[in-house]
Parts: C-alpha cells; structure tokens; sequence
C-alpha cells in the first residue's frame, strides 16, 4: 500500500526531505518544482512509512486505501506524474547549512508581515541562527492569507498555522501585531534596533480590468469579496448585491474557482466553517443561482489547478457545465495535449473539462460554467451593473506563446454582480525601491537592490513582494529560505553595523507609540476567544470581525 498526495498539498516540501526512499517529487532543486501543482508520491517506490504524513502541514497526504471517494483519483494522478517522469532516486547525504559563528553574537531581525513568506522566513532563521526576531503586522492577527485568504471551506489547508504556531513558542519570537510600519515606527528605525529587516508584506491590491462600467456598483474585485467573507477588519463593512440570480467571475484561476464556490455550495455546509458569520446571514438570502467563470485564454491556459477543478465535480447541487464548443482547441494546443511529453496535469484540464460536458445537469442544482476565449469589453448598467459585454478570442502564437487575441465576435450575458478575479498586484513598500511595471521591490534573491543597482545593506525581500503574485502557501518556504541564505551570509561576512536599540528599547518605543499593540499574550487571548465561540456552534473558530472586538479579546 502506498500513500497518496491529494488537493490540498501546499507544495512547501517538508515531506520531501523525511521520506526515506526519497519518492516525492519534484524536489525543490528539480526545474519542475517552480510550475508544479502539487508533489507527487511513486506508488512503486513508497514503503508505506508514514514519515510524509507526519511531516505534511496541511494534512494532504493519506494512505491509499483510506481516500475518500472525493480523493480517489489521486491514486492515479500520482501514478501518472512517475510515468511522465519516471523516478531516479538521489540518496546523497543530505547537507546541513552552516550557522553563523557564535562569536558573532545574537542576530536580530524584523520581519515585516505575517503571512506565509514572513512565517516561513522567520522559521528558517529560528532553526539556522542564534536569532531574535521581532514580527510585525498591521492587523491585529497574525497569519496573513491562511487566515483572510483560503476559502473557509478548505480548513485542512489552514492547519499550516499551526505549524508555525508551534515553531514560534519560544520567546526568541515576539510578535508585534496591530503595528504599521511607517506609521506607528519607520524603516529607519526598524534598522537601528535590528541588523535587518525582511519585508513580507504580500500582494495587497488587485488588478483591474480597464473597462467602461467597471466602477458600477455591483462590480467588484474577488479579493474584496475573499477578505469579506473570511472576515477581514478592513472589509468586515462591505456589502454585496446578491439578489440576482447569475454572477460573473472574470478570471479562472484558484481564487476565482474559491468564490464560485462560496456562492454555491449549500450555506448549511458552509456554516460548519470558520466563514464570517454576517457572510453567511448575507449568502443564506442569496438568489444566486448560476455563476459564469469567463477565462480570456483556451481550456488548456485556464489558470486554476487540476486539483481545484476536479474538486468542483463532488460539489453537492451544484452542476459543473462546459459546453463542447469551448473545448474545440486550435492546432497549437492541439500540438500541446497530443504531445508525448505533455504534464499529466494538463492532460487532466483538458479530461476534466471534457467530463463536465456529459456530466451532471440536474433540475434545481445550482450551476457553476465555464466559457473560454472569452475577454470583457464593458459592464452595461445605469445605476449597476446589469450586463457583461465580451469578445470571443483566438489564441496566436507571438514569440513562442500564445496570446489570446480579439475577433470580431461579441456576446452579452445579463448579470447583477461581477467579480474580476485577475490577480492580485504588490503595492510600494514605505521608502523602498519599487518596480512599477512588476508590482515588486526589485532583488537579487531577496536583497533589495537600490536604484544604483547595488544591495541595500540589511533590506530583504521575501514572498510575492519579492517575486510576485505566483505560487501558493508552500512556495514561499524556498523563496524565504532563498532569501534567508542570502541574510546570514551577510550577516556571517560582516556587513551589517551593531543595532542602536535592543530588544528591551524597542519595547518600550513601541509602547509609547501604539497603546492598542497586540502581542504574543493579546494573540493567544484573540485565538483562545474564537475557538471557544466555535467549538459552542460546532465550527473550528468563530472569528472576531472587526479592530474593536479583535483589542478587545486581547484585552480580555
């Protein structure tokens, strides 16, 4: 019996390096790792340890007789990926990275952000470095898009916290939360109480379309909607117009595939979730009935996984539709799935999508469709939005990729709310330097580089503020210990200067400047507070809402 990777696998690799056969793949130092949907299992090598189950933090991987019928195709999925790439093992000693020379002291770092990239970062300095780092948010929680991003609906993936909730015990991590860089302290001072700052602030905006009536009421950005109904502070006040009966998503990847969900999948199921409570009051009176995911690019380019898409067909009265005409592929994509060395992932769109033409069309069922080669032009409305306006596109080969390019062919769906789901976008970071046309601070593997093009001392960069809006939880693991390597060999060779202010004065400065700072203590009282509220109703949190009731948990 071998074990089985499944949909919520993070791609952060810690199973890789504990399997004693060496059988996950791809490995972090493999070329496939940085477009991979997942890691996979070779069912002919696994000796059915257990080691990778011990060692997932999101509780992806099970054995393969214990799937769930939801998960049982996994089992070939995982198969299909050594068949394409069949397994060469590498049992070469593994090497440990050099620590710092003691003599150089306790490094001190500030890691600005929450989320995974800063979580991630700050786990590798715990584990590699005499180290004191001090974790700042502006939000009074930590956690950053496992708390307000992931769709309520997916808890195994959140279960990621915990990891760093127990990595980050120790008192060599202090948290800092509800405190703005820029506001309540600034860069400057940050480096004067710190040999270094690593910046993990995400990809805070999203991109727009750029089309007449995108600013109607009823159109908005499926982030907004993802930070309302996770019950983000700073969204907790949005409202949403569902009283029509068909949405629009712009965007076909994960998040947009999150949303289509959250619209349809039975309230009861979802009130079983952390999902915020007034979300869930709003989508009980929802009329929603049919969402339509638009996608401007073919079946084969769609942005969402393999595994999102498959987990669509086990939705409860919910109808998955795809008409045949939008799976009629130009000869280039053609080439693409006819190709022998073609990903097993991408073959999988494509059956998938082939599966949802002659699957399910049950009277009454709720319906998610999806249409492909498919682009906004407009949102028609006088006061809101009433209609979406596309044009159908061709895609055309342009410097070796294909581009999706206009026709002359236009259609007009009825429609009372439209979300854009077309990525998120980094937004400049205080006195940083930042590239405007990529939405990063520019780097050299995590060292911010000045506009002279040199290294700024004791500045990095970590996550999508580093690379950009790509990848999921797990990714950001390499790119933080990337940019942690990077930092200690600084650090290391003696290029930063001796912090001004200790860990006691930055204290204090803190206290006199945010009387409302949340701490390890406030956390623990904001976490212990929701689990209670949950645990009464029979859901896993019942979270705070807004910055009054969040202080005043700390508080309490």
């Amino acid at each position: 019996m071998a074990y089985v990777i499944t949909q919520r696998c993070c791609n952060d690799a810690s199973c890789v390096s504990e399997c004693p056969v060496d059988c996950i793949r791809p490995t972090p130092d493999q070329p496939e790792f940085a477009t991979t949907e997942m890691l996979y299992i070779d069912p002919d090598t696994c000796i059915d340890c257990g080691a990778c189950v011990d060692a997932c933090p999101v509780e992806a991987i099970f054995p393969e007789d214990d799937l769930a019928a939801s998960l049982a195709r996994y089992r070939d999925i995982n198969a299909d990926y050594f068949q394409r790439h069949p397994l060469e093992s590498n049992f070469d000693p593994i090497v440990t990275p050099a620590r710092p020379p003691k003599e150089l002291g306790t490094l001190r770092v500030a890691i600005v952000g929450a989320g995974p990239a800063a979580c991630y970062a700050a786990d590798e300095l715990l584990r590699r470095a005499d180290v004191e780092i001090e974790m700042f948010d502006r939000l009074p929680t930590p956690w950053g898009l496992v708390r307000a991003g992931v769709a309520p609906d997916h808890p195994g993936t959140k279960t990621v916290s915990s990891m760093f909730e127990s990595a980050f015990r120790r008192e060599t991590l202090q948290y800092y939360l509800n405190v703005e860089v820029g506001t309540d302290i600034s860069h400057d001072e940050l480096l004067r109480h710190h040999h270094a700052v690593i910046y993990a602030v995400g990809a805070s905006t999203d991109r727009h379309l750029g089309v007449p009536g995108e600013d109607l009421p009823g159109s908005h950005s499926a982030t907004e909607f993802v930070a309302w109904y996770n019950g983000h502070p700073d969204y907790a006040d949005r409202t949403f117009d569902l009283s029509g009966e068909r949405a629009v998503i712009v965007g076909n990847g994960n998040v947009a595939l999150d949303v289509a969900r959250v619209l349809t999948v039975d309230p009861d199921e979802l009130a079983k979730t952390d999902i915020a409570d007034y979300a869930l009051d709003a989508l009980r009176q929802s009329n929603i009935r049919e969402i339509i995911v638009l996608g401007r690019r073919g079946p084969l380019q769609a942005a969402y996984t393999s595994s999102e898409f498959l987990a669509l067909a086990h939705l409860k009265g919910v109808d998955v539709v795809v008409e045949e005409a939008d799976l009629e592929l130009d000869q280039a994509s053609r080439a693409i799935l006819d190709d022998p060395k073609v990903e097993p992932s991408l073959t999988l769109k494509y059956t998938l999508a082939e599966e949802y033409v002659a699957g399910r069309r049950a009277e009454g069922n709720k319906r998610i469709v999806f249409r492909y080669l498919a682009s906004p032009t407009a949102l028609i409305g006088a006061d809101r939005v009433e209609s979406v306006e596309f044009v159908h596109n061709e895609l055309v080969s342009e410097g070796g990729q294909l581009v999706a390019v206009a026709t002359d062919r236009t259609e007009s769906i009825d429609a009372a709310l439209v979300l854009r789901s077309i990525g998120y976008r980094g937004e400049p970071v205080g006195d940083l330097p930042f590239d405007e046309r990529r939405g990063v601070v520019p780097n050299e593997h995590g060292r911010v580089i000045g506009a002279d093009g040199i290294p700024i001392s004791g500045v990095y960069v970590s996550g999508w503020i580093k690379r950009g809006p790509r990848g999921v939880i797990g990714s950001n693991r390499v790119d933080s210990e990337e940019t942690v390597e990077q930092l200690l060999s600084d650090f290391t060779t003696g290029k930063f200067g001796v912090p001004q202010g200790n860990r006691a004065a930055l204290k204090t400065l803190l206290a006199q400047r945010q009387a409302d700072l949340v701490d390890r203590a406030g956390w623990r009282a904001i976490d212990q507070a929701e689990k209670a509220a949950g645990k009464s109703a029979g859901r896993p949190r019942v979270k705070f809402t807004t910055r009054e009731d969040l202080l005043k948990a700390a508080r309490g």
